[in-house]
């Protein structure tokens, strides 16, 4: 068992948010198989903001999904924040998690998910205000950085310490890369040995030998550890193609 924020996760399995996927009937089985925290499907702040009832819909959970956490995706302090507010009255997760990690271009040509690990300071301002914003813990998930001509993980990972998140994910890509080749397991090491939150890992593949030495890695860049904030949850598979979280 361990902590993010005053939240109790009862195991090392986690399902990682997966746009179009991770409906509340997904998020059902999972649990029933025994995942201890679930992840939703990302939520657009201006979706929330300008009423669509579509999005509102996407913040459907039932009791027995519990703990879960609702992604919120966005750029805009304000609009982020009244988001925030708006997921907590509706669907009162138990964790609220920033994306600032989505490569797919309808998201970044606005500004939004991996595109602000090119505005650290903005990104800094996001989640310090939604974290004065709301009780419960928010996280944030983001990758490597925008290129390999900015590698920014590190640095990403003490702002969103800074500004109060409890946790945080890191995709070991970044942007430019979308999901091809191997993640760099080098740079998560580098971020959970700056960093005292909790730290997980987020990876994409179907191979299930992938499985294996992903565990591999995770025992390799966290263990031993006496400090439980050090240590990381092993990755299960869900289903082929989408992705997979450890902590």
């Amino acid at each position: 068992m361990f902590k993010i924020g005053n939240v109790e996760i009862e195991n090392n399995v986690c399902l990682a948010p997966m746009a179009g996927i991770c409906n509340s009937a997904f998020r059902r089985i999972i649990k029933e198989e025994g995942c201890s925290l679930v992840f939703a499907e990302m939520v657009s702040d201006k979706g929330l903001i300008y009423n669509s009832q579509k999005t509102k819909d996407m913040l459907y959970c039932d009791e027995c999904e519990r703990p879960i956490a609702q992604q919120i995706f966005g750029s805009d302090k304000d609009t982020f924040v009244e988001a925030a507010k708006m997921v907590y009255e509706i669907m009162k997760p138990d964790i609220i998690d920033i994306n600032m990690g989505c490569p797919a271009p309808k998201v970044v040509k606005n500004g939004d998910g991996s595109k602000l690990l090119l505005d650290l300071p903005k990104a800094y301002e996001i989640i310090k205000e939604v974290v004065k914003s709301v009780s419960i813990p928010v996280t944030v998930k983001f990758r490597k950085g925008w290129d390999n001509d900015n590698i920014v993980a590190v640095d990403m990972a003490k702002i969103a310490e800074d500004a109060g998140a409890s946790a945080i994910t890191i995709h070991g890509r970044t942007r430019s890369e979308f999901y091809s080749g191997t993640a760099d397991w080098n740079i998560i090491k580098s971020v959970k040995e700056n960093v005292n939150i909790k730290s997980k890992a987020s990876e994409k593949n179907n191979h299930f030998k992938f499985f294996k030495e992903m565990k591999a890695e995770v025992k390799r860049i966290t263990w031993p550890s006496k400090d439980d904030t050090k240590k990381a949850l092993i990755a299960v598979g869900v289903i082929c193609s989408n992705f997979l979280s450890c902590s």
